[in-house]
């Protein structure tokens, strides 16, 4: 009987706290007038936006666009900006992705913070840099069963300036899995050399916004909208030895790079292992095998962690990190370069240090 009456009275609490809070949302969506702000960006430029807002939203309505993989959900922790003035208290959404150190700065989320007042803000001046492109679906291929190619021409402006590596933000339009229109953020797979068009390898997650619509709606011909370049994911200019590490979609911007390598007659000492599960998640196969004639110090390194029967596969199999282990003896002079989803970003770092690679010659965009 006790715990009976205890379960409900917690169900009680419960509903109330969350009627509580759906109220406080329509009332600060709703009946909350902050009327016009002011954002001063780098004590040298000034905005007036709408009050209430996010202040990723407000400064992308103004053509600043700042980096965000998840399109304004906090679930990336990309979109940081330094506040000098008007901040307020943190967010509990935006705690886990702020160091100590970065509590100290006054480093935010963007994306969570909203604009109710007049606040400055510091941004690195590279992201004015940043334009919003119109384009055209041009051509849509199979990569596999869950990886689709999307090459786009840019029709205003008509060319992009991007490293190889970088990536751009995709607007999604409002359908029926999002009430509104949404970014997301997708390595280019293109050479920087190719400026009149952007190509992108997307994958296919259940119920993704960006990933469902391009898979089910998207369609030739179609006019889009990108943003970009974003990204600190581009080759260094060293003598080191390379090693690349990709599984699945992140084999875009690796492939930019390769590209690019191969454009400039790179002699550079290169080894890229490429983790999927059984055969009919590789691709881009045969491209990967003209870079190792191509490139007279590069190697294609594809392993299986769930090989199938019938895939009658010879390669290396077992997880990459695995893989990575048996073929890395030293990591003397060596750096690298790893896409992929922060799990396999996370235990590829933690085999490349044990193998002598320092952390600060080990880079990535880890995106969520």
């Amino acid at each position: 009987m006790i715990t009976m009456q205890l379960l409900i009275g917690i169900g009680a609490i419960c509903g109330v706290s969350t009627v509580l809070a759906v109220i406080m949302v329509i009332a600060d969506a709703t009946i909350a007038n902050y009327g016009e702000v002011k954002v001063r960006i780098n004590e040298d430029k000034e905005l007036v936006v709408p009050g209430g807002k996010p202040l990723l939203g407000s400064l992308m309505e103004q053509k600043i666009f700042i980096p965000s993989a998840c399109g304004g959900r906090g679930s990336c922790g990309l979109c940081k900006v330094k506040v000098t003035s008007g901040a307020g208290e943190y967010l509990a959404t935006e705690l886990p992705w702020i160091s100590e150190e970065e509590k100290k700065e006054n480093i935010h989320l963007s994306c969570q913070l909203k604009v109710k007042k007049d606040i400055g803000i510091r941004i690195p001046e590279r992201l004015f840099n940043v334009k919003e492109y119109a384009a055209e679906v041009v051509s849509l291929k199979d990569l596999t069963y869950d990886i689709k190619q999307v090459t786009m021409k840019l029709l205003d402006p008509m060319e992009i300036v991007f490293k190889a590596g970088q990536y751009i933000q995709f607007q999604v339009p409002e359908y029926e899995l999002s009430k509104e229109s949404v970014y997301r953020a997708y390595s280019v797979a293109s050479q920087p050399s190719v400026k009149d068009s952007v190509e992108l390898e997307i994958r296919l997650v259940p119920n993704g916004i960006c990933t469902t619509y391009v898979f089910e709606h998207l369609k030739e011909g179609e006019r889009i909208t990108i943003n970009g370049p974003y990204g600190e994911f581009f080759l260094r200019d060293s003598e080191n030895e390379i090693v690349f590490i990709a599984g699945g979609s992140g084999m875009a911007p690796i492939k930019s790079i390769l590209y690019d390598m191969r454009e400039k007659g790179s002699k550079r000492k290169a080894r890229y292992f490429f983790g999927a599960r059984a055969v009919r998640d590789l691709f881009l196969v045969e491209e990967m095998k003209e870079l190792e004639k191509d490139l007279e110090n590069f190697s294609f390194i594809p392993a299986l962690s769930e090989p199938e029967e019938k895939d009658n596969w010879t390669g290396e199999t077992g997880l990459i990190t695995d893989v990575l282990d048996r073929h890395l003896e030293n990591g003397d002079g060596t750096e690298a370069y790893l896409c992929g989803s922060p799990g396999m970003i996370d235990a590829s770092i933690k085999t490349l240090t044990k193998n002598g690679i320092p952390e600060e010659l080990i880079y990535y965009d880890k995106f969520a």
